[in-house]
């Protein structure tokens, strides 16, 4: 067998895998594919049907499965985690402000890095800290570029408009003043994964009164300059 391990278990379950990339097969199909012998195929497809590596269509052929995709999430956010310091403290240093990634999780948006302000009056949002998809510019990006459906369920109690996220989308960033917290003014901008989906946004935050009411004016170029290094690191992985 080519590219044997040595542990021909995997290594067959590899080719399973390997088969199933190129769409959905059946048994008969796997078998062709592969050159395992039936009972083998099957139990080996049944076996990571069970850990969700694989899974059937509608006309019950193979497919891969939804365990592989949560894997490949994971292995894109250590990788995302990996570059965002470096890209998040050189936002910060270039306009002065706090600088912060969020990912969504659910009805919520999360804080997984963040670049403090060194001193002074800043907006701090610790890592791990949990936040509304209501509001912020950060929940608009998050937002924006979502399905027609779950866009409508978001916005529902939210303090913008699909309007203003139409503005988003033709602009590439969000600006918010005063709309999470009274006082502090934030941008954001859009990062994106290998499929071009929204998987994070870049975000600098600060009070109203270095920000300004037009917050975007000051720093949007800085802040899609950053989640453009960001979505070129994941490209490239």
């Amino acid at each position: 067998m080519d590219n044997s391990s040595g542990v021909g278990v995997l290594d067959k379950a590899a080719l399973v895998l390997s088969a199933l990339e190129s769409g959905p097969a059946t048994l008969a199909g796997l078998v062709g594919a592969t050159g395992l012998a039936r009972p083998t195929a099957h139990r080996l497809a049944v076996a990571l049907e069970h850990h969700r590596m694989v899974a059937r269509d509608m006309q019950g052929r193979f497919i891969l499965g939804p365990r592989l995709a949560e894997l490949a999430a994971a292995a894109g956010e250590d990788r995302l985690l990996a570059t965002a310091g470096p890209v998040l403290t050189h936002l910060r240093d270039v306009t002065g402000e706090s600088a912060q990634l969020y990912r969504r999780q659910g009805d919520m948006r999360i804080c997984v890095a963040a670049a403090e302000r060194l001193s002074g009056l800043r907006d701090t949002v610790p890592v791990g800290s949990t936040l509304t998809m209501k509001a912020g510019s950060s929940a608009q990006i998050l937002m924006a570029w979502e399905e027609p459906e779950r866009l409508h369920r978001g916005l529902q109690g939210a303090r913008f408009t699909a309007t203003a996220l139409s503005g988003v989308r033709r602009r590439g960033w969000a600006q918010s003043i005063g709309e999470r917290e009274p006082g502090v003014a934030s941008v954001s901008a859009p990062v994106r994964g290998p499929s071009n989906r929204v998987v994070a946004a870049v975000s600098v935050s600060g009070p109203i009164e270095r920000l300004t009411r037009h917050p975007g004016r000051m720093h949007a170029q800085a802040v899609i300059d950053a989640a453009t290094r960001l979505s070129e690191a994941l490209r490239r992985s």
